[in-house]
């Protein structure tokens, strides 16, 4: 979140910075003249702005959303390459106007003067609007290319947070800075975010159709630079410079930077001159205080409306615009077909659409809730599937045509399976065009066979070794008991993917202190990190010797249960992904260590576990996906190098003992085995559709 910060807190500081040396310095000449009673124009313009601002931010966030994914990259590419362009004026503009912003200030501040109340509002509205603008531009464009707005909005209220401070410093007379330094430093850090950008924004045109080569890749380090490191997130977050990077992005990213870098630095050199500026130095000519009448005496105001009515005003009519943008200005997507579904009629309305990015309106005109999905009728290969359509409702659903044969499927939440008259659609090829074959439970049923014949072997030794553990610790050999506690535990660890058929045992066998009242110490913490805290933290045998014998027997009994305890065939594609996400969580954290240091073992038993499962689906996924496999043994192979690099013989390194590369380097293998298993749900998902 903070590499994604640092661009919008600069941001934040420097437009912030510029709106609030006008703002201060209307402020100070007002109090110096003696027009307190002007003050509230004043801030009545700042608001006005700010409620612009943040207008103009909703309605290109919620617009955009009603665009279509190829619109959709198109749009925010355009509005990166605007960003840049606004960002590289303002660096050129400060850098040449910092050493006389303050008395171009006070020419401001004093023409709105002379001119009454209203050029106050004016003048305040337009300085802070004007930057306000800017600055929701950048924001939504860096947010866009983080993926996430917690960061960037952080950094722009962190940044405006200190530049008000600043600004008030000036106000009071407390500070004083050298605007031509600032800018200048500032300047040149802006212009290699811009060209992080510009980069982002060229590759989102080709995203969106708009620019070509989205294929031709000048840089791909993706399979020898870690994703999850914090060397890349930072690289990503505040330069935009990604494992992956076309020719188009690298020419764009260094043409801008040697370009407007050179020029900046040259034009660095005719600014030299420091230039020292306070708020709160400027003079104006003071105002009257009121009308008078012709014998000299005060005229008081006639007040003809409430104080309160402009500010009121001023505000609610941008966010009023802005709320009827939204409302009313979100187009259906261009192309977009409204297509009817019901238990009955399946696809009414639907015709054969132009080849590429297509958005279908779904709407249920039926009485039950349906799962509605578009397919290949001839092989029921799945393009886009909406799960849930209630009665009554409308969702988008987004898909690519090419050239090929469609119809629609529907599955109400009772009574038989509907497909609607299939079209055909010509031209376009036939790149592009994603569809899963659904898999049935008959699918599935041979590879469930096969994990529950591996799971049954892993339980007869894990029985073995539990026994032997118990006997142990039963006879006092607490150093051979921790070697055979580690054997015992590894080898249920690589029974992940079965976890949640072992149902209540699974608590009882592995089953952490987190939420107990007791912690450690509690009566219901039992199993293998009982015995571990035990083992490493100095027990003797007799206060081992119990929970010893309770899994040993629970062991037996899971054995016993499993044959018989459901398992639903569903649960095999899940579980390559979230026994890793467990070992992420759990493993490569600590968290789950009682004292034996071994957490890297068991993320390796968690790995081999995955492996396993991977194995037994190989059938499925190879006929559906056929480089997954390819892509996650190689990731499988890089992350069990890691793993080896930290096993010596019977001992491993804890996690907490690694150093600060190696365990960045462990989490970003691993996060991204996961982002190459994710696919794998979907792709073996049971659907009704088949």
């Amino acid at each position: 979140m903070w590499d994604d910060a640092f661009p919008s807190f600069l941001i934040g500081l420097r437009e912030g910075l510029e709106a609030g040396l006008i703002v201060s310095l209307l402020v100070a000449t007002l109090v110096r003249a003696g027009a307190r009673n002007r003050l509230p124009m004043v801030w009545t313009g700042v608001l006005a702005a700010i409620a612009l601002a943040m207008s103009f931010g909703a309605v290109l966030t919620f617009t955009v959303a009603s665009l279509s994914t190829a619109a959709q990259e198109a749009f925010g590419g355009t509005l990166s390459i605007v960003a840049v362009a606004f960002v590289t004026v303002m660096v050129f503009w400060m850098r040449r106007s910092a050493r006389s912003l303050s008395g171009q200030i006070r020419e401001k501040v004093t023409g709105a003067l002379s001119m009454g109340a209203g050029m106050l509002v004016v003048t305040s509205f337009l300085a802070v609007g004007r930057e306000g603008l800017e600055t929701a531009l950048f924001l939504w464009t860096t947010a866009r290319a983080a993926g996430e707005s917690t960061g960037p909005l952080t950094g722009a209220g962190i940044g405006l947070v200190l530049a008000a401070g600043l600004c008030w410093g000036l106000y009071r007379r407390v500070l004083k800075i050298n605007l031509t330094r600032f800018f200048t430093a500032t300047g040149a850090v802006l212009v290699v975010i811009a060209a992080g950008v510009l980069g982002y924004g060229l590759r989102d045109l080709q995203e969106g159709g708009v620019l070509p080569g989205g294929t031709a890749y000048a840089v791909d380090l993706s399979r020898s630079v870690d994703a999850g490191s914090w060397y890349s997130a930072l690289a990503q977050g505040v330069f935009n410079l990604t494992p992956t990077m076309t020719w188009l992005q690298v020419v764009g990213y260094t043409g801008y930077f040697a370009v407007v870098m050179t020029l900046f630095i040259r034009g660095v050199h005719d600014v030299r001159r420091p230039a020292v500026t306070g708020a709160g130095t400027a003079a104006a000519p003071r105002e009257p205080q009121g009308k008078r009448d012709p014998l000299g005496k005060a005229v008081p105001p006639v007040r003809r409306r409430p104080a309160w009515v402009i500010p009121v005003a001023v505000v609610a009519v941008p966010a009023l615009l802005a709320g009827l943008a939204v409302a009313f200005g979100r187009p259906e997507p261009a192309g977009a077909q409204t297509v009817a579904v019901s238990e009955t009629d399946c696809g009414k309305g639907f015709t054969a659409p132009e080849p590429g990015r297509q958005t279908f309106r779904m709407r249920n005109t039926g009485d039950q809730t349906s799962e509605v999905y578009l397919i290949d009728p001839a092989t029921d290969a799945v393009y886009g599937e909406i799960e849930g359509l209630a009665p009554g409702t409308t969702r988008d659903l987004a898909a690519t045509v090419t050239a090929g044969t469609y119809a629609w499927r529907c599955v109400p939440s009772s009574g038989r399976t509907v497909t609607s008259r299939a079209v055909r659609v010509s031209g376009g090829g036939g790149a592009g065009a994603k569809a899963v074959v659904p898999v049935t439970e008959h699918d599935l049923a041979a590879p469930l066979t096969a994990y529950k014949a591996y799971v049954r072997r892993g339980l007869a030794s894990f029985v073995t070794q539990t026994r032997r553990l118990s006997d142990d610790i039963a006879h006092g050999r607490l150093a051979r008991a921790r070697t055979d506690w580690l054997t015992a535990h590894l080898t249920y660890a690589s029974l992940g993917a079965a976890y949640g058929t072992f149902q209540d045992y699974d608590q009882k066998i592995n089953g952490r202190p987190d939420g107990l009242p007791g912690g450690v110490h509690d009566k219901n913490f039992t199993g293998f990190h009982r015995i571990e805290y035990g083992l490493w933290h100095g027990q003797s045998a007799r206060d081992l010797k119990g929970p010893a014998r309770h899994l040993a027997d629970d062991a037996v009994s899971l054995q016993k249960a499993f044959p018989t305890q459901d398992f639903d065939p569903g649960d095999l594609p899940l579980r390559t992904h979230e026994i890793l996400e467990n070992t992420l969580q759990f493993e490569l954290t600590g968290d789950a260590d009682q004292g034996s240091g071994t957490e890297l073992a068991t993320a390796d038993a968690n790995l081999a576990g995955t492996r396993e499962l991977l194995t037994v689906l190989k059938p499925l996924l190879t006929t559906r996906a056929p480089h997954l496999l390819t892509t996650a043994d190689a990731e499988i192979a890089r992350l069990r190098h890691l793993l080896d690099a930290a096993h010596h013989g019977r001992t491993w390194t804890p996690v907490d003992r690694l150093d600060a590369t190696a365990r960045a380097r462990l989490n970003g293998v691993t996060g991204q085995l996961l982002e190459d298993l994710a696919p794998v749900p979907d792709l073996l998902e049971i659907r009704k559709s088949a």
